[in-house]
């Protein structure tokens, strides 16, 4: 497994693609729209040029930069031995992915999600080999965040839970085996119910969003409080996810609060369009 397809040049996957490619792998990473493409380049070239600066790169920059080849259809990384999914966070999208992926790589290439709320037993139908499909959910900033979660679908098969295991040890990270597919995992499905309180004390004007944060922070130990964490997520991100677990166990609990709804109805959806709960210059 020497070659890794990622489809989707967002946040999480231009990030996926510059940790691969600092492992030592060969990556394309792929995404429809030339402008998004060229923008995740850009800024896997920066995050290099940083980590270099500060002596955080066991290569040279350059070296690890090209490994990486930007491209526009699924058909140019047939011979990836890794596939991973890293776009929105919407069940019929990513399905459509792997309908198309399914007719392209060999029957050896594992599939991967980045899904970090929708069942990976829903999406795997897609594919003819579903125990070649796994959960791989990576935690944003993925340079930073050792944590991945390996989830198992239904007829995901232990020989492909073994892989992506140590696919993630081998980009340096501490992967934790979820053996029962239930949406939102382990950590989202905690810290979930956690961005929702803060959200309802919010909501009811209880604290300030300042406030809240720096409790967390000052009083649990959190290196971020839920609101700076939303933001950096993306808000539109968390709502999705939160629905998504509802839409799955349709507890009342996980239902997200009117004032999540509506900032991403007015399209504050944090860092990445500059405001969110807090604003960012």
């Amino acid at each position: 497994m020497k070659k890794v397809f990622v489809v989707g040049s967002g946040t999480m996957g231009k990030d996926i693609v510059q940790v691969c490619a600092q492992s030592g792998y060969a990556v394309a990473m792929m995404d429809i729209d030339e402008s998004m493409l060229n923008k995740a380049m850009a800024g896997i070239n920066w995050s290099l040029d940083k980590l270099e600066e500060k002596g955080r790169l066991e290569e040279p920059k350059q070296t690890i930069f090209s490994r990486i080849t930007a491209v526009q259809s699924l058909e140019t990384a047939a011979d990836a031995g890794f596939v991973i999914e890293a776009i929105y966070e919407n069940l019929d999208a990513k399905k459509d992915v792997f309908k198309k992926l399914d007719n392209i790589f060999s029957d050896t290439a594992i599939f991967g999600t980045n899904t970090s709320s929708l069942p990976v037993t829903e999406i795997s139908v897609a594919v003819s080999h579903p125990e070649r499909f796994v959960g791989i959910h990576f935690f944003n900033p993925v340079h930073r965040m050792k944590l991945v979660e390996i989830v198992k679908g239904l007829s995901t098969s232990p020989e492909t839970m073994n892989a992506a295991k140590e696919f993630a040890q081998s980009l340096g990270k501490e992967p934790v085996m979820v053996n029962q597919d239930s949406s939102g995992f382990i950590v989202n499905r905690i810290n979930g119910m956690a961005f929702l309180e803060a959200l309802r004390l919010l909501e009811k004007g209880v604290a300030s969003a300042e406030d809240i944060d720096k409790s967390m922070r000052l009083g649990l130990g959190y290196p971020m409080g839920p609101f700076e964490l939303m933001d950096l997520v993306g808000l539109d991100v968390v709502l999705n996810a939160r629905m998504g677990i509802y839409s799955e166990t349709r507890e009342p609990s996980h239902y997200p609060p009117n004032i999540l709804r509506r900032m991403v109805a007015a399209g504050n959806l944090g860092r990445k369009t500059k405001k969110g709960f807090y604003e960012y210059k």
